[in-house]
This record gives C-alpha cells, sequence and structure tokens, in this order.
C-alpha cells in the first residue's frame, strides 16, 4: 500500500473512525500541531546527550502518540463505532508530575523571570515549550465543542512546565548561568 492514497488531494482526510473532514478543521489543527511538537522533540533529541533528559523526552513522544489517537477519534462517530484507542489517562500525569517534582529539587529556587535562551539543547527545549502550548490553547478550544478527555488538558498543562524545568535542566548541566530578565534590576 502507497503512503500516496490521493484521499486528500481535494482539501480533505479522515479520522480513524472513517469521518471525512475538512484538513482546516480545528481537530486536525490540534492533532497537527501535536505531531510538530513529536517531531520538534525529536529533533530535539539529536542535540541532547543526557540520558536522564533523553530518558524522560523518549517516554514523552509515546504519550503524546497516544494523545494524538485520542484526538484523531474526536468525534461522535467513533463513540457509536465503539472503536478501542489508546487514552491519556491519569498514570499519564501523575508520570509528569514526578518528573517534575524531581526537577525541582535538583534546581535552584527560581527568584527571576528566565529568557528562553542558553545552550542550544535548553533553546530547543523552550521551543518545545512553545509547542506544547500552542497545542494546549487549540485543545482548549476544541473542548468547547468536543468532548476532551480532562486528562488530556491537565498532561498538556504539565508537559509545558516539564519542558520548561527541563530547558532550566539544560542550561545547569553544563554550568550555564541562566538568562534572568533584567527589567526590574535595580538601576543604579
Amino acid at each position: 500500500m502507497s503512503i500516496a492514497t490521493k484521499t486528500g488531494d481535494y482539501g480533505e482526510t479522515s479520522f480513524a473512525n472513517g469521518e471525512r473532514v475538512a484538513k482546516d478543521d480545528v481537530r486536525i489543527e490540534a492533532y497537527g500541531t501535536l505531531d510538530e511538537l513529536n517531531s520538534l522533540i525529536g529533533v530535539t533529541l539529536t542535540h541532547l546527550y543526557d540520558e536522564y533528559v533523553r530518558t524522560i523526552l523518549l517516554r514523552v513522544q509515546h504519550d503524546l502518540f497516544t494523545l494524538g489517537a485520542e484526538l484523531a477519534s474526536m468525534s461522535p462517530k467513533t463513540q457509536e463505532l465503539k472503536l478501542q484507542l489508546p487514552k491519556i489517562t491519569p498514570q499519564h500525569v501523575l508520570d509528569i508530575e514526578h518528573e517534575i517534582t524531581a526537577l525541582e529539587d535538583k534546581l535552584p529556587v527560581q527568584k527571576s523571570f528566565i529568557l528562553p535562551n542558553g545552550t542550544p539543547e535548553s533553546c530547543y527545549l523552550h521551543l518545545t515549550r512553545t509547542i506544547c502550548r500552542k497545542v494546549e490553547r487549540i485543545v482548549v478550544g476544541i473542548s468547547r465543542t468536543y468532548h476532551v478527555n480532562q486528562h488530556v488538558l491537565i498532561y498538556l498543562n504539565r508537559l509545558s512546565d516539564l519542558l520548561y524545568l527541563l530547558a532550566r535542566w539544560a542550561n545547569k548541566e553544563v554550568k550555564e548561568q541562566q538568562p534572568i530578565y533584567k527589567y526590574f534590576e535595580k538601576k543604579s
């Protein structure tokens, strides 16, 4: 079977349940942006040599595929067909929260705003965080029209927090000074 199905040549695509929709449907936007996030995490992994961070991000990539399957099935027709697709669960959220707590214990207390800057690794992680926030905003919008598993929204919110902490960790690991926003410094 060829990847070129030609079924999308006129601006439509289909969900896991076979429902055809326009490619600019907000649900397609959501999981397309999720794919962008997952791909950017893949790029980030090519710049990371810290096994601790790599292990976390590889697990996150698997979680994002699960989340994508859930987003790709947001349709009443999916409920009718009773498709059994993977879902984000409370355990996914707990795993992320565990990593957040572990990182907070390892990092110095943050006393200032930090610029998305520093090492290349940190910059890539900050970029992944911004794409994660974009996915979250899109999914929040979708939740006004379609049923969205509450754990999906919680997971995305926690994931962006985790990516922020990993960006700080990437700077700390190479003894880089955190780039601080200086607006609030006292003027001499």
